[in-house]
């Protein structure tokens, strides 16, 4: 190999050095806005200051990738409505929109969580002295249904869990199950933030609001931890490890679980993993605890998000109607048929 060939072989070399290199320390901030570099949007400078503001502000990758996604349709189908200035905005673009989604077959509780973010980028301009504060003098409300938490049946937990015969699975599924954390969160989890001896999970950081909170785990769920702990990497920073210093990621985990539910016969039912956390709250409302307590489990901002549970498990409400049904059967009022 000639000299200029060495050279520039290389020169190949170091520049995908330099390409890998400013891959892995781009920060998600910068991989968002590259995006919104390639797209044809109206009031893409505006768009961006929001997202830079969002990162300043410490709002997670995932709210500002959720946010940019909403973002992105509503400005998309504002130009494609033949607008261009966001000054010019009105109440009916919002509407327009939110019929535009929802006849695209988006789901309600989507289409909200959308409105909500564009709504958010809205004030935010308002408050930059950018469009004027009109179009909110009166709060676009989307109704959604008020539908019940999906735990599973006690029969079907037993069915599932018969099914699990691999370690790492078995114990992340009693985790799930005995401490009620999501999915996102137990991902997440790095051996420092299990404490095996009092018997509880430190969750530093909430994956939804942020809130931190402390939970317990159970004689099962510690003896499966335990197993796992005797076989996985010591050198893996993760609990749950993937390759290199990751964990799992939710597909792979979301692939296991629709695996085993499938060889229990459960994969009709609509159980989701979500599920398994709807399970631990409906079992500890079964079992006597109040309210207050599993909503700081839980790590809801809102006692409200915790008393859908109790609209699932209220057994007050259960003895209060076989009590009186039993008393109508026997004739004791009209109403024996």
């Amino acid at each position: 190999m000639t000299q200029a060939n060495v050279a520039e072989s290389g020169s190949d070399s170091s520049i995908l050095e330099t390409a890998q290199y400013n891959h892995r320390t781009r920060t998600p901030i910068n991989r968002i806005l590259e995006r919104l570099s390639q797209l044809d949007l109206p009031e893409k400078e505006h768009f961006e200051n929001y997202l830079r503001y969002k990162w300043r502000a410490n709002h997670k990758p995932r709210t500002i990738d959720s946010s940019f996604t909403s973002i992105r349709f509503f400005l998309d189908f504002y130009g494609k409505s033949g607008k261009t200035e966001l000054k010019h905005i009105e109440r009916s673009d919002l509407e327009a929109f939110i019929e535009h989604e929802q006849d695209r077959g988006m789901h309600i509780s989507t289409v909200r969580t959308r409105l909500a973010c564009i709504v958010a980028f809205l004030h935010f301009l308002v408050e930059q002295d950018q469009i004027p504060g009109t179009v909110f003098k009166k709060r676009i409300r989307l109704k959604l249904p008020d539908t019940l938490p999906r735990a599973m049946n006690p029969q079907d937990v037993k069915k599932l869990l018969s099914m699990i015969d691999h370690t790492r699975d078995r114990a992340l599924i009693f985790l799930l199950l005995r401490t009620g954390i999501r999915i996102g969160e137990a991902l997440e989890l790095t051996m420092n933030d299990i404490d095996l001896k009092d018997r509880k999970v430190n969750l530093f950081q909430g994956e939804k609001n942020d809130m931190g909170r402390v939970v317990y785990l159970s004689n099962d769920a510690v003896f499966c931890l335990k197993r796992w702990f005797r076989l996985r990497d010591p050198e893996k920073r993760f609990v749950f490890y993937g390759k290199g210093d990751t964990h799992i990621c939710y597909s792979t985990a979301h692939t296991c679980f629709v695996r085993y539910l499938k060889d229990a016969g459960l994969d009709t039912k609509g159980y989701t993993v979500h599920c398994l956390r709807h399970t631990y709250a409906s079992e500890l409302l079964n079992a006597g605890m109040r309210l207050e307590v599993l909503q700081h489990l839980l790590g809801h901002q809102d006692i409200e998000m915790t008393r859908r549970y109790a609209r699932l498990t209220d057994r007050t409400r259960e003895e209060e109607y076989f009590r009186a049904m039993a008393i109508i059967e026997k004739g004791g009022i009209d109403g024996d048929y």
